[in-house]
This record gives C-alpha cells, structure tokens and sequence, in this order.
C-alpha cells in the first residue's frame, strides 16, 4: 500500500510505502522516481526481522530494547532482548485509509510479543499533508502485559549515500558547530549520539541532510519530539559494497541497559500505561 503526498503546488509527488506486514514501518520513500532508501546499499546484520526492515526508509526499534541484543533482566533461562527490540516483524492489524483534499491518513493497532514474556501494542497514525508536503507519525505504545517494563524507541531513518555529493551536510543545531560534512570522522564506519533537547524549539528538534543533487538540490528535514526522544544518533557505512546513512532520533543515550537502568534513565511504566513518540520528514 502507499501514502502518495502531493506538494509544491502540484508539481510532484513524494510516495511512502509502508510495510503491514513489519510494523507499517516505511519500506520507501520516492521523489520524481528516485528511491531514498537504501535497500541492497545497506549490510546484512544476521537477523531475518532487521534484514527485511533495514533496507526500507524506516524502521522502528523497540518497545522493549534498542540497540544490539543483551540479557533480559532476571530470566533464569538466558534469554536476550534481539538486535533492535521486539517490534519488527509483528504484522499491523485493523489498518484504516481516511483522505480529503487536504491529507492522507493511515492508522493502525500493532499487537507485539515481547522477550521478556510481556505484551505491548503500538497504535500508529501516519498522515500526508498535500499542502505542506509533510509526513508526519504520532505513535502511542501501552504496556498491555501484567507486568511493568521499561519503554524505550529509536527510529531508524535510513538514506543511500550514493545520492550524495560532497555538498551534502548534516545540520541542526544539536550538531557541534551546527553542521557536518555526510562522512563525517576518519574510516568507513562511524556513529555518534547527541542530546537534542537544550536546542530544541517548541519541544521539537530538526535535523536535515542536503542538499541532494538527484532531488533537485533540496534536503529532507526530520523533526521529532523530544520529550520522549531527547536525543539524536546518527551512524554511515562505507564499507565495500555499503552505502548507507541512518538518522536516528532515539529515547536513550548511547549506553547499554544495566548502565542505563542503574542511573534511573530507563524506569519501568505499570500496565496500562502509555507513552507517545512523534516525527515527522520534509522536503525543502
């Protein structure tokens, strides 16, 4: 299925695939014919779930684990959480398509099991704004289990770097210096993990990658709340045969969960608790 998104007036169409079977994670994102997203540009991580998401636009890591896998708290039996969290791969139920002339909106409910033995659901809304040209994604995730756990989420926006040019910056005021070059540090692969919360503006954080000669010189602004997404990670793969770059607001600093769940950072929310996640993507 696609979000088709009309902006400028009419004189182009940006499309969104979204995946029901993963999440109605983004499979694609295309302006005039050409694909953001990195597909076979990007590696294989050794997990089925991560490899069917990680060559879309954008996949959503968590409800229960970000990162790669480690033990879950207190199980006797040696389980893990796996790379990236439990939601990738659950399958979106009840999806429903509202339109008028002014927007596209797709909204679903995505039951997941999570390895710790819990349940969480993700209500997921997508709109399409035809006069701005934004996409924005307001997500709800509640703990539907019997017991509490700790929430976390990171969302994985994921460019082929072959677009790009040496023109091509990142910028936004998180940023050391407000701006770096796309192959930012020494080697092929790097990463890097900033708070964007004393920079943020009405509660609210930009980060854009451009300009991108194919697009026409424009660059793709992503906003997202920092409320619950106070910081922002960003990595590239330049490795032979890889060409990708992930934009990643995220709920945790880079640390594992025993650093992160001893300093208080990440606490547990009861059942029956909710908590929201908002981004949105922009092309100016």
């Amino acid at each position: 299925m696609t979000l088709a998104l009309t902006a400028e007036n009419g004189a182009h169409s940006f499309d969104i695939a979204l995946d029901p079977q993963s999440a109605l994670d983004l499979r694609e994102a295309i302006f005039r014919g050409i694909n953001l997203a990195p597909g076979s540009a990007i590696p294989s991580d050794g997990d089925p779930r991560i490899d069917r998401a990680l060559p879309g636009f954008m996949f959503t890591c968590g409800p229960d684990h970000i990162r790669h896998p480690e033990a879950v708290e207190g199980a006797a039996d040696g389980r893990r959480y796996p790379l990236h969290g439990s939601l990738s791969s659950h399958p979106a139920k009840d999806i429903l398509f509202e339109e008028d002339e002014d927007e596209v909106v797709c909204s679903a409910r995505i039951p997941v099991s999570l390895a710790n033995g819990e349940t969480a659901e993700l209500r997921r809304r997508w709109r399409a704004d035809r006069n701005t040209g934004r996409i924005t994604l307001d997500d709800i995730v509640t703990n539907s289990g019997n017991s509490p756990w700790p929430p976390v989420a990171m969302y994985h926006v994921n460019f082929n770097t072959r677009l790009f040019d040496e023109t091509t910056r990142l910028t936004g005021a998180m940023l050391d210096g407000g701006s770096l070059p796309w192959r930012f540090g020494e080697g092929d692969m790097r990463i890097f993990c900033v708070s964007a919360t004393e920079t943020a503006v009405d509660g609210w954080a930009d980060i854009a990658l451009g300009p991108i000669a194919p697009l026409g010189g424009r660059s793709l602004h992503v906003r997202f709340r920092v409320d619950t997404l106070p910081y922002l990670q960003v990595w590239r793969n330049q490795s032979p045969g890889c060409h990708v770059m992930g934009l990643e607001p995220v709920s945790h600093r880079l640390a594992g969960r025993q650093e992160l769940i001893a300093s208080g950072e990440m606490s547990g929310f009861a059942p029956g608790d909710a908590v929201e996640y908002g981004l949105s993507f922009e092309l100016l």
